[in-house]
């Protein structure tokens, strides 16, 4: 299965050389299931030509925030929306959680409350998980038609479930 990478954000240089960027963790985290990758690169401008182009897409992190005004932004919900209909799966993590509800109709903003890091538990359904977090940005309101499928007091939409087209988590 081949699983489009969508790289929103660079990760930080100090980390590169030991860790790679988000599509190398990505590829090792995933290795092993059956998946290969390719990566478009769209904090750069750079976009597959089609929502099939891919079996499946993954849309990474990123210290962007999804409201701010970047040309790809609007470009990525366009894509983010057209992959929807078209009923191809996407996984959003943290920015990509983020971006995935904007462009679905919900509401991502700069929480007040300050931020999330490092290890921090959610609620899956009575069952705890403890996922590493960074962030401040979070989505407030979900967009219509996602079902909240982790929570906790910090951030109430944690991970959204869009049927069977779209897993999306916060950390």
């Amino acid at each position: 299965m081949l699983i489009g990478i969508l790289q929103t954000g660079l990760a930080p240089e100090a980390l590169q050389g030991e860790m790679g960027d988000y599509p190398d963790m990505f590829a090792r985290l995933l290795d092993g299931h059956g998946f290969t990758f390719r990566t478009y690169r769209v904090v750069e401008g750079e976009f597959p030509a089609s929502v099939t182009e891919c079996d499946g897409w993954l849309i990474t992190g990123s210290r962007h925030g999804v409201y701010e005004d970047h040309p790809w932004i609007p470009v990525l919900e366009q894509f983010i929306r057209a992959s929807f209909a078209a009923r191809v799966p996407m996984v959003g993590i943290c920015f990509g959680h983020q971006i995935i509800a904007q462009a679905m109709g919900g509401t991502v903003e700069r929480f007040d409350g300050g931020w999330a890091v490092g290890a921090t538990d959610y609620d899956f359904s009575g069952q705890n998980l403890t996922l590493n977090a960074w962030h401040r940005d979070q989505v407030t309101k979900a967009p219509p038609g996602a079902e909240v499928i982790a929570t906790n007091p910090f951030c109430t939409n944690a991970a959204l479930l869009y049927d069977d087209r779209a897993l999306t988590v916060q950390a």
